[in-house]
């Protein structure tokens, strides 16, 4: 039988910058999403999507890329996107140069959405989040998202 290595206990600061993320992390993501319901009646999940589209040439993505850009599975934007289809604010259409894949597009609507939503939920990002940190401070959140999110596969753009 393998012995079982010792565990690698927490030093005291790492368990106090383990504590700061477990504690912050679910509070600030909770205050700008209660704020993005209340101010846009949007969830988390529309605003990516949203925002994501909003920022590509001719407001469109294949349904692939953007999968994978937010890092969910098919099966999960497919029930987002078929949500957002009944609301108006997104189609999904045949890709036009080879006819094998899907693109998910903005329609009007969704960029109107999108375009009324974003100045609330910057002001909300502010409120919660950025003001009350210097700039300082910011950089090196910057930082560990950087290091985190490359470790994790994550993109912040296509």
């Amino acid at each position: 039988m393998t012995p079982v290595p010792e565990p690698r206990w927490l030093t005291e600061s790492e368990q106090d910058a383990w504590y700061a993320w477990r504690r912050t992390f679910p509070l600030v993501n909770a205050g700008i999403a209660r704020d993005l319901s209340q101010d846009s009646g949007l969830s988390e999940a529309d605003y990516d999507v949203l925002s994501v589209l909003g920022s590509t040439d001719g407001h469109r993505m294949r349904i692939s890329a953007l999968a994978e850009l937010m890092q969910w599975s098919r099966s999960r934007l497919s029930h987002q996107l078929t949500r957002m289809e009944q609301r108006g604010i997104v189609r999904r259409e045949e890709v036009a140069t080879d006819g094998r894949g899907a693109e998910v597009v903005l329609t009007e609507t969704g960029v109107a959405t999108i375009t009324d939503a974003a100045p609330l939920h910057v002001e909300s990002v502010r409120r919660h989040l950025i003001d009350l940190l210097t700039p300082a401070q910011l950089r090196t959140l910057a930082e560990v998202g950087e290091v985190l999110g490359a470790r994790h596969g994550a993109r912040r753009k296509a």
